[in-house]
């Protein structure tokens, strides 16, 4: 009797345990779509503003505001003043985009600039339309001063991002020269969904980049360049091991980038306070045929073919990793260890009070500066090396057809 009573609560707290795991698992790969606000607008005065004292608001740096549930956009710059005891802070306004800005509730976010490239930054732009494996992707294009040069740089947002968080990148790159192409890819909102409506941490989401890259080299491309954020470093890495077009891509740059998604998932267990053999359930589940109903996945994701740390040997792309020492939401030791294991491809620029994917915002002049000596570097490198080869002293260059 004793021994029934034992296996039955034996079931009960496996079945706990596996229904935690599960609903863990569809967190992480599930998108979300609502975005709440998250801070206060407290007061407005002609070239300032008050807010709720969070940890975000309270950051150095030039940021946005969304208003109006996200139909309305404003810039913030410098902290001017934090008041602890009341818990407010006031910041220099540098501009409204869209909406009024008013008392009440908005929204933080990392941006800085919004909309269109045209809109946010005054650069001539196009939309177009990429065809993707499962339909038609949106991408905005920001043709360089002379496209005759066939550079270009493809731009990949991370996890419950919009594009925009990829227009801090643009204004550097058309000084170098660039066409920037920033895509959607898989259920965004405006793309198209995937089967399962899931994320596959950039184990599918890596053919829509692919897609891009087509379209790049359709339109002329030589020279590309591919930028992650977040999970789009991820979808780059991705790209990169499977893609037939990655010997296009001549450097990467990675801002606050997944490079090892189990680490990450480890993290925000124990953020979340989530057993440790309860997280690392839910990474079997994702990864297990049979679990594909639980988690709610077409296909299973293998979480070990996103662990670059254990893949090292594999890279073959000259690579910019900048990542701040204090992200809370992608830890920066993989980051690290993999610029430790790949000293020859891969260089780490460490950031300081930037939390996550905010490095631009922290110091926008050293990383414009950090982004155009790296890309300038690759690009004399390649004109170096081309130069050797025609006078028999070099290496011959790729095969670049296709």
């Amino acid at each position: 009797m004793a021994s029934a009573a034992g296996a039955a609560v034996a079931a009960v707290s496996a079945a706990g345990a596996v229904s935690a795991a599960t609903y863990l698992a569809r967190r992480v790969l599930t998108p979300d779509r609502f975005k709440p606000d998250d801070t206060q607008i407290l007061a407005i005065e002609d070239d300032c503003v008050t807010l709720l004292l969070t940890p975000e608001s309270r950051q150095p740096g030039r940021y946005g505001l969304w208003l109006d549930g996200g139909e309305g956009h404003a810039r913030v710059g410098a902290v001017l003043e934090v008041d602890e005891e009341s818990g407010r802070v006031r910041r220099v306004l540098e501009g409204i985009d869209s909406g009024e800005l008013r008392i009440g509730p908005a929204r933080w976010n990392q941006y800085y600039f919004a909309g269109s490239p045209r809109d946010a930054l005054g650069l001539l732009s196009r939309d177009v339309e990429i065809a993707g494996e499962i339909g038609t992707l949106a991408a905005w294009e920001v043709p360089a001063a002379d496209p005759s040069d066939g550079r270009w740089a493809i731009l990949v947002h991370g996890r419950g991002a919009r594009r925009d968080e990829c227009l801090r990148a643009v204004p550097v790159l058309h000084e170098l020269g660039y066409t920037a192409l920033i895509p959607l890819y898989r259920n965004d909102i405006g793309a198209p969904a995937s089967s399962d409506g899931r994320y596959s941490l950039g184990l599918s989401e890596w053919r829509d980049l692919e897609a891009a890259l087509l379209y790049a080299v359709d339109e002329g491309a030589q020279e590309i360049v591919l930028f992650g954020w977040s999970m789009g470093g991820a979808i780059v890495l991705q790209t990169l091991d499977r893609s037939w077009l990655s010997d296009r891509v001549r450097a990467v740059v990675l801002d606050a980038p997944v490079i090892d998604w189990a680490d990450v998932l480890r993290h925000h267990g124990a953020l979340n306070k989530i057993p440790g053999p309860i997280e690392k359930l839910s990474r079997s589940l994702i990864g297990h045929g049979w679990a594909r109903r639980l988690v709610g996945v077409h296909e299973p994701i293998d979480v070990a073919l996103t662990n670059w740390e254990h893949r090292a040997d594999e890279l073959h792309h000259r690579t910019l990793i900048i990542h701040s020492l204090d992200d809370e939401f992608v830890p920066v030791g993989p980051s690290a260890s993999l610029a430790a294991k790949r000293p020859d491809l891969v260089r780490f620029e460490p950031w300081h009070e930037a939390r996550h994917t905010k490095e631009w915002n922290v110091d926008p002049e050293r990383w414009d500066a950090v982004v155009r000596a790296f890309l300038t570097e690759q690009t004399n490198s390649d004109r170096t090396n081309s130069v050797g080869w025609l006078s028999g002293s070099g290496p011959a260059p790729e095969d670049r057809s296709l």
